[in-house]
Parts: structure tokens; sequence; C-alpha cells
């Protein structure tokens, strides 16, 4: 990818994922790497993109720096350097060499890096340190999966997929193979009412989030389904059945109902986010989770996904059901952004950059 502020070719883990501000986000989209975005904060306490004022106490601008020394271990933050593809090139027994597994999520681990390491023995180690099980792992480097094996049942290695010390790999993980004879199937959306409210009986702590599908055509848009939209006129097959509050309980749910074989055949993508309507974010509701059932036995529950801990951030982007040769699977994603029911362009944009990532 080429930075459009320092004209340099660089590696796709060298530029940001999400913008410095909201303000940014309706400004531009992503088009500066890594260390021109931090070095304008640093000199100028501004975007490098638009004139937003960004001071260096701000949350985005410091991820940005730990992601510089993840890649850049010996190169300070404000040192200048080429971090160019050509500069990653410590040798395989430089002891500071690593790799980074993360997840969308920002969950991640550091290991050591070795040129020979299996793919196979990779997965183990993940599966122990980020609790992924192996044969439910999707290991991507610069968009492209990690494979096990190769032709004629060869064992593949880091050195065979060509990636490099001191790189990103990123971890998703997959919840559910959706077998061919399903058709309807169930997504759950929920979460807690917030703890802070004051419970009466007229509104027992209740809040609001809302569930949405957006629904894709490779990178294209093509509608989205919502509390206001149940179902589309562009696509058959997907309802929304808007709010259903278990106020006993203090759970708020929306559930999404999928007939998969009326998807029209250039759907490919159904991406579920859960974003703040009244709240300034979502930060204060319980646990926003995921449950995915066949219609058929909706008491038996075939996969779930939850947040634990969650940011101040509008939406999560929960999960998607993405159809990969001709296989309709369920990935966890779980990635933080800005953006809700009443303005979905910045999720939009960020949909967008993960698909061209390959990470949707």
């Amino acid at each position: 990818m080429i930075c459009h502020l320092c004209g340099k070719d660089k590696l796709s883990d060298e530029f940001p994922d999400e913008h410095l501000t909201e303000e940014c986000v309706r400004q531009h989209a992503l088009l500066h790497c890594l260390r021109c975005v931090t070095r304008s904060v640093r000199d100028h306490q501004k975007c490098s993109q638009c004139d937003v004022q960004v001071t260096e106490d701000n949350m985005k601008y410091g991820e940005y720096v730990q992601t510089l020394k993840f890649l850049f271990p010996s190169v300070a933050s404000g040192d200048e350097v080429n971090t160019g593809i050509q500069s990653l090139s410590p040798t395989t027994d430089d002891p500071t060499s690593y790799l980074v597994i993360t997840t969308l999520s920002g969950e991640s681990v550091t290991l050591p890096y070795n040129a020979d390491q299996t793919i196979a023995h990779l997965k183990n180690v993940v599966e122990q340190e980020l609790k992924a099980p192996f044969n439910k792992q999707s290991l991507l480097y610069n968009g492209i999966e990690l494979k096990t094996r190769g032709q004629n049942n060869a064992v593949l290695k880091l050195k065979d997929h060509n990636v490099q010390p001191n790189s990103r790999i990123y971890l998703l993980v997959l919840l559910y193979a959706i077998p061919d004879e399903f058709d309807d199937v169930i997504f759950d959306l929920f979460w807690g009412y917030p703890d802070s409210l004051l419970l009466t009986s007229a509104n027992y702590g209740r809040d609001y989030l809302d569930a949405s599908v957006l629904l894709y055509s490779g990178s294209k848009f093509v509608d989205v389904i919502d509390f206001s939209n149940k179902s589309s006129k562009l696509c058959s097959g997907v309802e929304h059945s808007g709010d259903r509050m278990d106020d006993t309980k203090r759970l708020g749910h929306h559930t999404i109902d999928v007939s998969i074989k009326s998807l029209p055949t250039h759907i490919d993508k159904l991406v579920f986010i859960l974003s703040a309507w009244r709240s300034p974010n979502i930060s204060k509701f319980r646990n926003p989770s995921l449950r995915f059932f066949d219609a058929k036995f909706p008491d038996v529950q075939l996969c779930s996904d939850e947040m634990s801990e969650v940011a101040d951030s509008q939406a999560i982007i929960m999960c998607c059901l993405t159809n990969k040769e001709n296989v309709w699977q369920v990935f966890s994603l779980k990635h933080l952004s800005a953006g809700n029911a009443l303005n979905y362009e910045p999720l939009k944009r960020n949909i967008v950059s993960l698909i061209a990532k390959g990470y949707i």
C-alpha cells in the first residue's frame, strides 16, 4: 500500500485501522501511514489529513505508537526511519524478531519469530495463548490465509508464506460452518441493561442497543435491516424482530432471521452490528452477546460469542455471515467502531476497510 503523504510502499499493518477522532471519520478515508499520522500529532497536534486538533493524550494516537513499537521494537517512536516493506529484514535468528498474533477485538499475543515454524505449530500455540480452537482458526497475513498444507499435502511453514519477522498476523475465529441442508437460521443479539440506571416500575433500568445487519455484494453495500427497516425490498430472506425486552432478566434482544436459500446469489456477506442509541457509547451495557440457532430447533444453541469488556465506542461489529467457496460461515469479529443506527456511514467505511483487507 502507498502512503499518500510520504509516498512510500508499506505493509497494510503499517496503516491505521481506525481514525483518530469521530470528526476525522466524517472527513476522510485512512490514506496516511502510522508513521506520518503519529508524526503529525507529535509535531503539530493535528491529524495529518485534516485540520482536526489531536493531542498526544488521544487514545488512538497511543495505540498507533504502540503498534509502531510492536512492528519496529528497536526504533523509538520519535525516530525518523523508512518503515517500508524493505525495512522488515532482521535475520531469523535475531532474538528480537517476533510475530504479533491479534484479533480484531484487540486481544493479542507476541511470539518469537522462527521462519521454519510450521503453521500447524503456530496454530497450536495460538490455541494455548488465545483459547481459539485449532480447527476454528483462520490466520491472515496481508489478507491471505496461512494454510497448514500445500501441494501434495506438503507441510507449510512461515517462510513458505513469506511471513516476515516483526509482522502482525490477524486471527479470525470461525463460530460455525452452516451445513448445506440448513435454510432458516436465527441470530439473537442481546445485551444486559445498564447497572447505573435507577430501577423503577416504569422502566426497570431499560436502555437500548440496536442490532443491525448490513448486506454486501463483494465490497458493495446493498442494504441495511434494523428496527426501523425490518425487511428489505432489495434482498429477500432477512427479517428483523424489533425490540424484545425481558425486564425480569434485564436483557434486551433483537433477533434477525435469515433464510439462506432465499438470499439473492449476489449477496455474499451479512455483517451484524450492535450499536448504542441514546447512550454516547456501549461501555455501560453488560456483556453484548450473540447466539446462533437453526430455526427448526430454536432451543438448541449452535454457537455463541460475547464481548465481556466493552470500550468507549458507539458500536461493535459483532460477526459476519460470509459465503466462502459456496459454504456459509459465521466468523467472530467483535471489532469496535464509530457509528450507529442514526448514522451508518462510519460503520460502512470500517466494514469496507475490513473487506479490503480480507477479514470479512
